[in-house]
């Protein structure tokens, strides 16, 4: 049975020198009627502890293009110049709701966008034609595109790529029935180990490229500021860092996407990885991994093709659990990857033992009905924790 689902779309373009010095212009603008917009809002309420919303903003910019020496505001499409409005208002209710920070100013060198509604852009067969271009974008489109979008992002990333992305809602088609369960359990020298005894390394991305990093970020701070050869070091740091994100989505892609076909029913630990990123000596390896992203996407393509992911409690004993007798041993030291029972005897894999440990509490708990199938409700119903905050457990 099929079912609508949210996809999100993000390729690829090739401007023209035409299309890339219109979009320059239209990312300048956006960036500072956001700057501008924030100002406001920030010395409104600081100074005279006064509440500005959208619909302030938005009469304010009204007023703001019309002055003489802000002239250049009307050059480009009045779409993008609101939602930058939106966002910002969108920025400050995620603010007051707790889930992120004061917003900030966004920089020239950061990532640079746009977004158009439908009143800024045309959709035709696949070919995407801005306002205030004459033709369409040249996309390398990776995939078919099932729906017509309701709105776009252009952006260019520090590196000086350039991608357009949206979302639509289709239908899905799930996967067909696979007698197969699995447990999965993340780790720092195996990226995921198999409760079928399989395991999937750990590629390290950052550390393949951390010493030719090094050396470029050196090169950038000896650079003077403001020069040519600045903003060639610059663009030289950014594609290093953007390499290394690419090969790690790529490698975390592939992964769940094979992980979700191949089992029925996937169980993994819900781990507190911003906790753990808080680590002295393992942060830079946990966020190398990626366990955050490698999670997200095991629970959003189980939901889209009818598979069941399961999270079992962060605190669940799996790595020293024996899953051949269920003995719990009092310490095993992170070093120690294989161990044996004290009293069955088994030899235990350390990650394997607990990947097959978190199989069977998943299983059981989805037994129980105390977890769902993976359709973005919760694992389990909501308990009231009682006592101080949790202590974020240490990586395996």
């Amino acid at each position: 049975m099929q079912g609508m689902e949210r996809k999100a779309y993000k390729d690829r373009f090739y401007p023209t020198e035409e299309q890339a010095r219109e979009l320059a212009r239209t990312f300048g603008c956006v960036r500072y009627v956001y700057n501008w917009a924030l100002a406001l809002r920030t010395e409104a309420w600081f100074e005279r502890h006064e509440r500005i919303d959208y619909v302030d903003l938005a009469a304010a910019l009204v007023r703001l293009k019309k002055e003489p020496e802000k002239s250049w505001l009307a050059e480009v499409s009045c779409v993008p110049l609101q939602q930058s409005l939106r966002h910002l208002n969108a920025a400050f209710l995620n603010f007051f709701a707790g889930r992120t920070k004061y917003p900030r100013f966004h920089r020239k060198h950061d990532r640079q966008w746009a977004t158009y509604t439908k009143q800024g852009f045309r959709w035709k067969d696949g070919a995407l034609t801005l306002a205030k271009m004459d033709a369409p974008l040249d996309i390398r489109w990776s995939r078919a595109v099932g729906a017509d979008p309701t709105s776009v992002t252009v952006s260019r990333d520090p590196a000086g790529r350039y991608f357009v992305s949206f979302s639509t809602e289709e239908e899905v088609a799930p996967l067909p029935v696979v007698n197969a369960t699995v447990g999965i359990d993340l780790g720092l020298l195996d990226a995921v180990a198999m409760s079928t005894g399989g395991k999937v390394g750990n590629e390290r991305f950052f550390r393949q490229d951390e010493e030719r990093l090094a050396r470029a970020q050196r090169s950038l701070a000896r650079k003077r500021k403001g020069s040519r050869n600045r903003g060639k070091a610059r663009l030289k740091v950014a594609r290093i860092h953007a390499r290394i994100a690419d090969r790690r989505r790529d490698f975390t892609h592939k992964l769940t996407t094979r992980i979700i076909r191949e089992n029925q029913v996937v169980c993994a630990e819900s781990l507190n990885v911003k906790g753990m990123l808080a680590h002295p000596t393992l942060a830079k390896s946990i966020a190398d991994v990626g366990w955050g992203e490698l999670l997200r996407q095991l629970e959003y393509k189980a939901r889209w093709y009818g598979r069941t992911f399961v999270q079992i409690d962060r605190f669940y004993p799996s790595s020293k659990r024996c899953h051949a007798c269920g003995h719990v041993a009092d310490h095993l030291p992170l070093e120690v990857r294989y161990w044996e029972c004290p009293a069955c005897g088994a030899a235990l894999d350390r990650d394997v033992n607990a990947a097959q440990n978190i199989r069977d509490a998943g299983l059981a708990e989805l037994a129980a009905g105390l977890a769902v199938s993976a359709c973005g409700g919760d694992v389990r119903p909501t308990r009231k924790r009682v006592g101080g905050p949790r202590r974020s457990r240490k990586p395996r």
